[in-house]
């Protein structure tokens, strides 16, 4: 890269719940792998409005904020969600840097590709075909109501996290099981990378997640 100032730039949901070392929102997942950072919260954007409501309204505050992190030297951009995907051409129009909006992005390059996400209810056919996702590529949600769904889309203060893996863990070995096929799964939720070897160990699969994106195009740069 030609500028020691440029940094990944994350586009962040308005939250509070907790985020493990691996989360996307934590600077130690990044400083750990020795890449800049700069994150920007985009005001009101709950998980409930783009999760549940998908709300329209929140798109240009998006366009706003990545406007102005590329304006500031931003090498890359990526997003706190995997439903924002959903936004992936209309953010790559906006500007003129790299964006990956979501994990979802990367299960067009394996062979039998498997999902893991927070919210199976929401994650549309139109979602999974703006981020490029094979069609009828197996999807899996965690339990609805579990610890991790219901901590993360009600933006709650505190969370299990030895719950919220075991919630993780349990969708994949579901998914697994409903499909042996598979031979790669991607875990859509930017919030479920911290259980990444757990659910490889568990299942017996190379897992992907926002992180591991984010890493392998990084280094690409």
């Amino acid at each position: 890269m030609s500028s020691v100032a440029a940094f990944l730039g994350i586009l962040m949901l308005d939250t509070r719940f907790p985020r493990p070392v691996g989360d996307i929102g934590n600077p130690q997942t990044w400083q750990r792998a020795g890449i800049p950072v700069r994150f920007v919260t985009v005001a009101g954007a709950s998980p409930q409005r783009i999760v549940k409501d998908a709300d329209p309204a929140l798109l240009q505050p998006f366009v706003d904020a990545a406007q102005a992190l590329a304006r500031d030297g931003a090498a890359m951009l990526s997003t706190s969600c995997g439903f924002l995907a959903s936004y992936q051409d209309l953010l790559s129009d906006a500007v003129a840097v790299p964006v990956i909006t979501s994990s979802l992005l990367q299960a067009a390059h394996f062979p039998r590709p498997g999902i893991v996400t927070i919210d199976a209810a929401s994650l549309t056919p139109a979602l999974l075909d703006a981020a490029r996702v094979p069609a009828g590529t197996p999807v899996q949600g965690v339990e609805p109501g579990c610890e991790f769904q219901r901590r993360i889309l009600s933006n709650d203060s505190v969370l299990d996290v030895q719950q919220a893996e075991q919630d993780v863990v349990t969708a994949a070995r579901q998914l697994v099981a409903r499909h042996p096929q598979l031979t790669h799964i991607v875990l859509e939720c930017t919030n479920m990378p911290p259980y990444r070897a757990a659910v490889a160990r568990a299942t017996g699969r190379p897992v992907h997640d926002i992180e591991t994106l984010l890493l392998d195009a990084w280094a690409a740069l």
